[in-house]
């Protein structure tokens, strides 16, 4: 009997460390690199997200008001072209104040803030991130 307690435990433990899964929630990527971009698009759409991809901060702008009303999270790099993640984050509050973002950046974080953008009350994955510890952050915030 014991040995099966211990089978039930593994079981349970494996069970808790699996990410959740979309419900087809539309999440809004905004990352200048296309291999990265499609890459997180891929994972995201694989454990059933609907995804739309910008390639900037003014294209994230532009179709987060296209699509306002179904977005309910934004997962943005922090360096970008056009508009950064934070300038664009800025513009995008004006439209809809509390809007959920996710930043992820692969610079450090003395990198970020030499570039004035501050860390202080956003939420930050660092990049390379492990698939599923993204899809527990995006789960996380969705269920917040």
């Amino acid at each position: 009997l014991p040995i099966q307690e211990t089978s039930d435990n593994l079981l349970i433990e494996k069970t808790e460390a699996m990410p959740l899964k979309g419900s087809n929630e539309t999440i809004l990527v905004a990352e200048d690199e296309p291999s990265v971009r499609t890459l997180v698009s891929k994972i995201l759409t694989n454990y059933g997200y609907e995804v739309i991809l910008a390639e900037d901060g003014e294209d994230a702008i532009e179709k987060f008001r296209l699509h306002q009303d179904s977005i309910r999270l934004i997962l943005m790099d922090m360096i970008m072209p056009k508009k950064n993640g934070k300038e664009a984050n800025e513009e995008l509050q004006l439209i809809k104040p509390g809007v959920k973002v996710l930043f992820f950046s692969g610079y450090t974080a003395d990198f970020i803030e030499n570039r004035g953008i501050s860390e202080e009350g956003i939420e930050l994955l660092m990049k390379p991130v492990q698939p599923t510890e993204l899809l527990r952050k995006v789960r996380q915030m969705l269920d917040a």
